[in-house]
């Protein structure tokens, strides 16, 4: 990353990418992005800017000249996907960043999308709900509380005037605003929120997805400041159990061995009725997040189940192993081991081991 210093032209109107100020530096790679400041240039950098620097080029130029309409009309479609394709890449990368904890990051992202959302959609549309969700689960990690109640009173409103709004969306609002309530205290209007953000997912995705999990662990943390630990516990044992039974159906399908032909004859390939779920990169995080939290308040309870402590490291090691993380991967298998030794349930034991071997399976293929 290097800076290029403007003198900006008398009439020449060139705003910086995060804040909208006068700008007089320029991005050096693609020339089409401007900045008040070094430091939000670096901050623009390694929030969003590294991943879409080039794709900017062709949305932020003029458009050539075009003899014919066909040819205009096609540039046209080619600009609108390429747009919407930068909506997904910069709302995958904020929601990662906020997995992370890295929420000053995740802002130039959301704003990104936001802008991106607003070309491709307008100022009205439901499609922008997400990044306002984005900007404002960023600024209650930031503290700021009374800026996060502005982006979310803005969702909600899109939200209220939009009657075909699909629950995905109203489960993300429901989930923000019950961060929000939990952040200023308010423990009985965050298990409110965090109930209808529940509701609407399992409306959406089935009680049992793990896109409706974030809500059970959400909640879970509301019930562990209130040291209400019964409950709490009960909502973790739920979330682990979720991303243990999605982790299980990718590894299982990842090490399957293929099938070998039998008999004499043309041979025929026919291809497995099972498809692979696959994790972004804001669900990689989230289950990152998550499962180690869990493990965390697992590992340091004095009065944990066996089976859960088992289950936790055992759905890590899958994890790690879907990541290519192999020494993370054994580093958990083998806790998983140890722990499920205490549980009498021999199944659970036998699971584990049977993954361990595929490990060391795996691990000797690719050597």
């Amino acid at each position: 990353m290097t800076l290029n210093p403007l003198a900006n032209p008398k009439g020449t109107n060139l705003n910086c990418e995060l804040c909208q100020k006068p700008a007089f530096i320029q991005c050096t790679k693609c020339r089409v992005t401007y900045y008040c400041s070094v430091e939000h240039q670096k901050a623009d950098w390694v929030g969003i800017h590294e991943k879409i620097c080039q794709s900017l080029i062709a949305l932020r130029q003029g458009a050539p000249f075009l003899p014919s309409q066909e040819e205009r009309q096609k540039r046209e479609r080619h600009i609108l996907m390429k747009k919407t394709t930068m909506i997904d890449l910069t709302r995958t990368t904020g929601q990662k960043l906020l997995f992370e904890g890295r929420h000053e990051q995740a802002v130039p992202a959301a704003m990104q999308s936001l802008r991106f959302a607003i070309d491709v959609h307008g100022l009205d549309s439901i499609e922008l709900v997400p990044s306002y969700l984005i900007l404002g689960e960023a600024s209650i990690g930031l503290g700021r509380l009374s800026q996060a109640e502005e982006y979310l009173a803005q969702a909600q409103w899109t939200v209220l005037k939009t009657p075909s709004c699909s629950n995905a969306i109203k489960s993300k609002l429901y989930r923000n605003l019950g961060l929000l309530y939990a952040a200023k205290g308010e423990y009985d209007d965050s298990l409110r929120q965090l109930a209808d953000d529940i509701y609407h997912a399992s409306e959406n995705f089935g009680t049992n997805d793990i896109r409706t999990s974030g809500g059970y662990f959400h909640m879970a943390n509301v019930f562990f400041r209130q040291g209400r630990m019964e409950i709490a516990d009960s909502l973790y044992r739920q979330v682990s159990n979720i991303w243990y039974n999605h982790l299980q159906k990718i590894v299982k399908i990842r090490t399957k061995t293929p099938d070998t032909p039998q008999g004499i004859g043309p041979l025929i390939i026919e291809s497995s009725d099972e498809k692979e779920d696959t994790l972004d990169e804001a669900q990689e995080a989230e289950a990152i997040q998550v499962l180690n939290a869990i493990y965390d308040m697992q590992e340091h309870q004095q009065s944990r189940q066996p089976q859960d402590l088992a289950t936790i490291c055992h759905a890590l090691a899958m994890l790690y192993f879907i990541l290519m993380d192999i020494s993370k991967a054994k580093e958990f298998g083998r806790k998983a081991v140890v722990a499920s030794e205490g549980h009498p349930d021999d199944s659970l034991s036998r699971t584990i081991v049977e993954f361990m071997k595929n490990l060391e399976s795996q691990t000797q293929r690719v050597i």
